[in-house]
């Protein structure tokens, strides 16, 4: 039988790392590199000729930049998850990155098995990021982040069109559960732990769990 393997386009400017990332993917057997760029305008190119699943994009490349190709790729290729793959970690980067809707945020400092990871997560609906990174999105976004007065209300009333439970749910996104946590939570089964997540990303028109959990945090933290 044949088991569908997740489609990658990778996008790096440095054909060492290319070709290492091309070989940490190719290791897995549920993984297959079908396209390679070396900038954001030759990924954008081969999303549109290329089905593909996930996009794994370098933030820094020549011509066009992984986050300035990010809106054209979502055009060209909307089914695809993006994951971005840099050695830079600073504030306005991950944000971007995320209020794009990247599915991860990952360093090249990553372990292949962390690389396999956050793939696989992005394909499945679920979103990665690196530890450092992710301990500095939860900095940023807390009580001490810096979103603005106006920025918070225009997220409130992006967030008031949930229903109850939908609050919940989004609520429990935001602390990092899984689906089988929220549905131990607030007594649901997975599946429909699964409608309500769907159901909030539509209304708040967010791509992944990452970014709705950064509206819920700038609106509430």
């Amino acid at each position: 039988m044949n088991q569908h393997r997740v489609r990658v386009l990778v996008a790096d400017d440095e054909p060492l790392m290319l070709a290492g990332i091309r070989t940490v993917l190719e290791s897995a057997p549920d993984l297959e590199v079908v396209a390679v760029a070396e900038d954001g305008a030759a990924a954008i190119a081969a999303a549109g000729r290329v089905d593909v699943d996930v996009v794994l994009l370098d933030v820094r490349m020549p011509l066009l930049g992984g986050l300035d190709a990010m809106p054209a790729l979502r055009v060209v290729s909307p089914g695809a998850a993006v994951v971005v793959l840099t050695s830079f970690s600073d504030e306005p980067s991950v944000l971007r990155a995320l209020r794009q809707g990247a599915a991860g945020y990952v360093l090249k400092t990553c372990t292949p098995d962390e690389l396999v990871r956050a793939v696989r997560s992005a394909h499945t609906g679920d979103a990665y990021l690196s530890p450092p990174v992710a301990r500095q999105v939860i900095g940023l976004i807390g009580p001490s982040g810096a979103a603005n007065a106006e920025r918070r209300r225009a997220v409130s009333e992006r967030l008031s069109t949930l229903s109850p439970r939908e609050s919940d749910v989004l609520r429990l996104v935001a602390e990092g559960l899984a689906n089988a946590e929220i549905g131990a939570r607030l007594n649901m089964t997975e599946p429909s732990v699964k409608t309500h997540v769907s159901r909030v990303l539509t209304k708040l028109d967010c791509t992944n769990r990452v970014q709705a959990a950064l509206l819920y945090r700038e609106a509430t933290g």
